[in-house]
């Protein structure tokens, strides 16, 4: 029994199945997704959606939202229980593990048979695993510093930070106790803390700036000096209580909207989310470029259709990803998402001249692009969640116990190489 099937047989996991469990009707196609309600990105879901079924009468599309940190165990213990969502939505570094089981369709067949021509369109090499194509890449980004201007100069902050050195110190500074109550009203900045994938993410900024990554050659690399660099950093952050305990990036950026945060981290999606926030404060929410080189960057989410569905329902969800991967459907992608689509070929002129921030988020993609940067790392495909828990697990053990970063990037090196044996 592989490892996903065994926590896919947990009584808690059984729990979120029968929750999750969702209405199957010949003209109902189901869709989890953690995008659902989210600005930008949620609303472009909404319009394929849309588009779709004014395109097919009497389908409807149910989508229903999964949080991003438990998403990839929800939809695990679906397909194991053998009511999978009809339309597979899945991160860039996690759909490997459901191709590897022969839950996914090759669609390979599909795309060839609809003429569809994917020359060029950003990261689809990533949905290609073991000589098939189990998907459509969705997005490939890069991510970008947010910053909240009127926290960083109250703190005495003059320039925006440029390097390790300057993040910290700026980090110090904007952490502030504004009442005197003995509180921290504003936080430095965010990083999520809270393990998984995410937490992963956070942390790969401090590793590729110190020179590393999480893997070398696809062998593991936890123990490197660079990584353990890392590792100190995020200790450093963390001790020093410069960004919140035990928050996720959802509500990370929440605080970012409420002025509680001055540095973020983040994908371009943060645009739009900045934009909700109350206009004294929005006015102070910019976009800039990563302090950090090379940026984190790489591909992101991707779609694709369980291998076991009747043949009627893969026609409509065929449909459905003709749909998204549409030329109209790509431009609107660009707009409502503020950020490059895959698709090669569009006209981003419009883009440009109305969304502020577009030429900086095609910069940072072309600066992670060019240097190979990609969130998932190479070797650990299959068990990149795994690993991630572990990490999570051990960063966890440094940051309570007061533990060595160098004996915690030895811990987390011999627990990945047992997950891999």
């Amino acid at each position: 029994m592989s490892k996903w099937k065994g926590i896919a047989n947990t009584a808690a996991t059984a729990v979120c199945l029968a929750a999750l469990a969702l209405p199957a009707r010949a003209e109902t196609l189901t869709f989890v997704s953690w995008m659902k309600g989210e600005p930008g990105y949620g609303d472009w879901w909404n319009e394929v959606i849309a588009k779709f079924e004014s395109e097919h009468p009497g389908v409807e599309v149910e989508m229903t939202k999964v949080e991003r940190s438990t998403y990839a165990d929800t939809m695990f213990t679906m397909f194991a229980g053998g009511s999978p969502p009809d339309i597979v939505h899945l991160a860039a570094f996690e759909y490997q593990p459901f191709a590897d089981e022969g839950w996914l369709e090759d669609l390979g067949p599909w795309i060839e048979r609809a003429g569809l021509d994917l020359n060029g369109w950003a990261g689809q090499e990533t949905c290609e695993w073991k000589g098939q194509t189990y998907c459509l890449m969705l997005l490939y980004t890069a991510y970008i510093f947010a910053y909240n201007e009127q926290a960083l100069n109250e703190a005495g902050v003059e320039n925006l930070p440029s390097d390790w050195e300057s993040f910290l110190d700026a980090a110090r500074k904007a952490t502030r106790d504004t009442d005197g109550d003995g509180v921290t009203d504003v936080y430095g900045l965010g990083l999520d803390t809270t393990g998984g994938t995410n937490m992963m993410h956070d942390m790969l900024h401090f590793v590729l700036d110190a020179g590393g990554a999480w893997t070398v050659d696809g062998e593991p690399a936890f123990d490197s000096p660079a990584v353990v660099e890392a590792l100190t950093r995020w200790k450093t952050l963390v001790d020093e209580k410069l960004t919140p305990r035990d928050t996720p990036s959802g509500d990370l950026r929440q605080l970012m909207v409420e002025g509680r945060l001055a540095m973020r981290l983040d994908g371009p999606w943060i645009y739009n989310i900045l934009k909700g926030a109350e206009p004294e404060i929005a006015e102070n929410l910019k976009l800039a470029p990563s302090p950090f080189s090379p940026p984190v960057g790489g591909t992101s989410n991707v779609i694709g259709m369980p291998a076991e569905l009747a043949p009627e329902k893969k026609e409509l969800v065929w449909e459905f990803i003709a749909t998204v991967a549409s030329a109209e459907m790509q431009q609107r992608f660009a707009q409502l998402g503020s950020s490059p689509a895959p698709r090669p070929g569009l006209d981003y002129t419009k883009e440009i001249e109305t969304i502020p921030y577009f030429e900086l988020f095609a910069q940072a993609n072309d600066a992670a692009a060019a240097a190979g940067v990609d969130r998932l790392p190479k070797g650990l495909e299959i068990e990149f969640n795994e690993v991630a828990k572990v990490v999570h697990r051990e960063v966890q053990g440094m940051l309570i116990e007061d533990r060595d970063p160098a004996e915690t990037g030895q811990a987390i090196q011999t627990a990945v190489e047992a997950i891999l044996q």
